[in-house]
């Protein structure tokens, strides 16, 4: 049971990195990126290049993947974002569309189409305390998560630049006239949340592999999170993750964990556990749909 917990933290970790990073360009910005699940198979992709080709460990290739992601994230900015701004929410809507098609089949003729591993972020293996073998990746991905939401925090609150960002994020006209390039701002907001995207590529492609192909998937898993969690909130991310997390690996053991279900395996299975994920989003919309904690954004694309 132990061990179920902690994979879903785990899990919980790599989505929390994942849907904070499409909050800050939704509260930035107004629009949604539709290509941002994409930047999780590109994070992936360059960790396992890199991996096969270093033979280092991901902690060690992490500062190269964040670095190729804030280019990557800067660049669809200015090709996706930026000539469409002033236009419809739509407009941006399909051209991130776009751009994650661009990056996946771009993925796929660098890559090929199968499946690709990652090194773990420290070692694999595992080891034992109280009696319960614990895997070291799980708690890898949990400790660098924490990490990395400490930095991001510590930007927005502690440095010049994080108030420029949260003051662009609330609201872009008043920032602007205080003086903010509110394009740079942008610009950058980009750029951090495809790092963060980058960085839960670089967690899911050694526990559970990446494929170029697969970002439609984790974008509809980022979008359920940060509309059960709270459209535009950031600790309603987090939420929303912890939800998607529960559903995928707590749901499927349920038969291994209450003997009362145990007749009912089918209707556990990972697939079924999917369907009932997003019949759970389907009744927070209905009771709650603001979102659990609320919604900062009050515009829905």
């Amino acid at each position: 049971m132990i061990q179920l917990l902690l994979n879903a933290l785990s899990l919980t970790a790599a989505y929390s990195l994942l849907a904070m990073g499409f909050v800050l360009v939704l509260n930035a910005t107004g629009a949604v990126n539709l290509a941002h699940g994409s930047f999780v198979i590109v994070g992936g992709l360059i960790a396992a290049a890199l991996g096969s080709w270093l033979g280092l460990p991901g902690i060690a290739l992490l500062p190269f993947v964040l670095v190729g992601m804030i280019v990557i994230g800067g660049g669809l900015a200015l090709v996706a974002y930026y000539p469409l701004r002033d236009r419809p929410a739509v407009s941006v809507f399909i051209s991130t569309i776009s751009m994650g098609a661009i990056l996946e089949t771009a993925s796929r003729m660098l890559f090929g189409p199968s499946p690709r591993v990652a090194p773990p972020i420290v070692s694999s293996g595992s080891f034992q305390f109280g009696g319960v073998t614990i895997g070291i990746q799980a708690i890898s991905m949990v400790a660098l998560a924490v990490v990395l939401v400490g930095a991001q925090y510590l930007i927005l609150s502690r440095t010049t630049l994080g108030k420029r960002l949260r003051a662009v994020a609330e609201d872009r006209e008043i920032a602007a006239t205080l003086g903010i390039n509110v394009n740079a701002m942008i610009l950058v907001t980009f750029g951090i949340a495809a790092a963060l995207a980058g960085s839960a590529g670089l967690m899911f492609a050694n526990t559970f592999y990446i494929t170029p192909g697969d970002g439609e998937a984790y974008m509809i898993k980022t979008y359920v999170a940060a509309t059960m969690g709270g459209w535009g909130s950031l600790r309603g991310a987090v939420a929303g993750a912890l939800i998607v997390s529960v559903f995928e690996v707590l749901v499927p053991s349920l038969p291994v964990i209450l003997p009362a279900v145990a007749g009912a395996q089918s209707l556990f299975s990972p697939t079924a556990s999917t369907i009932w994920l997003y019949l759970a989003f389907l009744v927070v919309l209905f009771f709650r749909p603001q979102g659990l904690f609320g919604e900062a954004v009050q515009q829905r694309a």
